[in-house]
């Protein structure tokens, strides 16, 4: 991941790449990733690293810093969350893939990951066999998913937000969208949460995102309610959009962890809330999310405050 901010609206490449693993370090000025690389810099500079105290002997943390990497299942085409270069396999930027790194930081000394591509129906069998130490992939805490693995967090807080047209500058939210045209996709969670937040709204529904992207644009409906995620890699390819405030609804991210380890979910939760106040959360989102956002980085949700985690 680029170690300097970048401006705003900075796109992220679209393309989808087939590689199925492959080792991160610190990426120098140069580009290049090498497991032997010089100081990490930029966000990983100044980032928390762990004293011997708090890896412990015989602990997971142990292992996976005598190893000299963590092992994380994340994806490799999601914009702004976890993104391969196609030019350059070994640079994969986004929010996800830069906690992933903060975390090897914490625990290695260096920002060394090496990326297993999930299936969403395989996560939880990477975590109980042992395949990946961690998991960063959009992983919404459930109660049921908390019966097969164990959950940091949750580390962001996603759900329904409102697009609008960029010259827009009286919708700030779901407030606001009373007496307007809204959009939504068929069959999506806003085609009711809308009527709920907005009764009064006149709601049109498109059957897909690019068609209702298309419509939003056309003037054809005041705002586009839609995954808050989705809106913002809409609006990271988009310079005509934008997101108007935060989510609405709540979709809890947790990092999947192995079941049975509370000594290591522990470990991450308190590396969780030291990334949070020493302020690399909010750069790491700030250089990815947010750039396609009308907002500032959001207040990242309270540790276990969702059940399951």
């Amino acid at each position: 991941m680029s170690e300097t901010r970048r401006p705003r609206r900075l796109g992220f490449a679209l393309a989808a790449v087939t590689a199925l693993s492959l080792v991160l370090a610190a990426c120098g000025s140069d580009g290049e990733s090498d497991s032997s690389a010089a100081e990490p810099t930029g966000i990983f500079a100044d980032a928390p690293v762990a004293d011997d105290a708090a890896i412990g002997e015989g602990t997971t943390m142990a292992e996976i810093k005598e190893r000299g990497e963590l092992v994380v299942a994340a994806a490799l085409d999601a914009p702004l969350l976890s993104q391969q270069d196609p030019t350059n396999p070994d640079d994969v930027e986004g929010f996800d893939i830069t906690l992933a790194k903060l975390l090897a930081t914490y625990i290695i000394g260096e920002p060394n990951v090496k990326i297993t591509p999930p299936a969403s129906e395989t996560r939880e069998a990477l975590l109980q066999n042992g395949t990946v130490d961690a998991v960063f992939n959009t992983y919404t805490i459930t109660e049921e998913r908390a019966e097969q693995v164990s959950f940091a967090g949750p580390y962001f807080m996603s759900g329904l937000a409102v697009a609008v047209p960029a010259d827009e500058d009286e919708i700030g939210g779901i407030e606001d969208l009373d007496g307007r045209t809204v959009i939504v996709g068929a069959n999506t969670p806003a085609v009711e949460a809308v009527p709920e937040e907005a009764p009064d709204a006149d709601v049109i529904s498109f059957a897909t995102d690019p068609q209702a992207v298309q419509a939003l644009l056309q003037g054809r409906g005041d705002a586009y309610v839609q995954d808050y995620l989705l809106l913002a890699t809409n609006a990271a390819s988009n310079p005509d959009l934008k997101i108007a405030g935060e989510p609405f609804t709540e979709e809890p991210y947790g990092i999947g962890l192995p079941p049975d380890d509370p000594e290591f979910k522990e470990f991450v939760n308190d590396w969780l809330l030291k990334i949070q106040e020493d302020g690399q959360w909010a750069q790491a989102f700030e250089d990815s999310i947010g750039t396609a956002v009308d907002s500032e980085a959001p207040t990242p949700p309270a540790i276990g405050s969702v059940p399951g985690s």
